[in-house]
C-alpha cells in the first residue's frame, strides 16, 4: 500500500475490517483525508454500530470477516434500513466474487493491496454520490448467526434464505426481479430453477410468520416478489 494525501469533503465512514494493521492503516489515511472515521472488526459489530442512526455516510466493509460474510452483512444493514454506499475490501479478485458483492448491495469494490489514493478517491466519490433511502421495516437480521428476528420472536435461516429475505428486506415495497433473487440468494453463480425460488421464498414466508413479521412476501405474478 502507498500513503498519500487527498482533500475532500469530511463524512462520516464506517470501517469493518478483521485486520487490525489494514484497520490501522485504512483509519489513518481516511482520517488525514479529513474523514470522520469509526472502526469495527467483526460483522455483529458492524450491523450494530453502523445502522441508519450511526451518521455513517459511507462503508467500507471486509468480505473476509472472523464471524461473517461481509456481504452479508452489508445485506443485513440495508434491512435495517442503512443505504450508505458501501465499498467491499477484499483479497478475492475472480469474477464471480465481484458480482456477488454488487449483488449483495454493494457499490464499489477494492482488491487487496491496494494504493491508499485509491480508497481516498473511491470514497470520496461514494460520499459525493449517496444513496437515497428506504424505509426500514422492522425486521433485523443477524448475518453472523443466520437469523431473522421481530420483538422478541427469531428464528435461523439458512445462508440461503438469509440472502433473500435480505435482499427484500434492503428494497422494502421495491419489486425484486427472479434474477436479481437468485444472484442475491446464490452469489457464486448457480443454475437455479423457477420452482426451487419458489421454494426458498416459501421457506422464507413460513419464518416469517414464525416470528410473527408484520410484513410479508408478496407475489407479483410474471416478475418476481416483494416485500411489504
Amino acid at each position: 500500500m502507498t500513503t498519500s494525501t487527498y482533500d475532500a469533503n469530511v463524512v462520516v465512514v464506517g470501517v469493518c475490517e478483521d485486520d487490525a494493521r489494514i484497520r490501522g492503516v485504512v483509519r489513518e489515511a481516511l482520517t488525514r483525508a479529513g474523514h470522520d472515521v469509526r472502526l469495527a472488526h467483526r460483522g455483529d459489530e458492524a450491523v450494530r454500530s453502523f445502522g441508519p442512526r450511526s451518521g455513517v455516510e459511507v462503508l467500507v466493509l471486509d468480505i473476509g470477516l472472523p464471524d461473517a460474510d461481509g456481504r452479508d452483512v452489508c445485506q443485513a444493514l440495508r434491512a435495517a434500513g442503512q443505504h450508505a454506499p458501501v465499498l467491499f475490501l477484499t483479497a478475492r479478485d475472480a469474477l464471480t466474487d465481484v458480482v456477488s458483492g454488487f449483488s449483495a448491495g454493494g457499490d464499489d469494490y477494492l482488491t487487496k493491496p491496494f494504493a491508499l489514493a485509491e480508497l481516498q478517491v473511491r470514497v470520496a466519490a461514494l460520499a459525493h454520490r449517496g444513496r437515497p433511502a428506504a424505509g426500514a421495516t422492522g425486521l433485523r437480521l443477524d448475518p453472523a448467526r443466520y437469523a431473522v428476528a421481530w420483538g422478541e420472536r427469531e428464528e435461523r435461516l439458512t445462508p440461503t434464505e438469509f440472502r433473500i429475505l435480505a435482499a427484500l428486506a434492503g428494497r422494502p415495497g421495491d419489486v425484486l426481479r427472479r434474477h436479481e433473487l437468485v444472484a442475491a440468494g446464490w452469489p457464486l453463480g448457480a443454475q437455479v430453477a423457477d420452482n426451487t425460488l419458489d421454494s426458498f421464498v416459501r421457506r422464507v414466508r413460513v419464518k416469517l410468520a414464525g416470528v410473527g413479521a408484520q410484513v410479508e412476501v408478496e407475489t407479483v405474478r410474471g416478475v418476481g416478489y416483494t416485500l411489504r
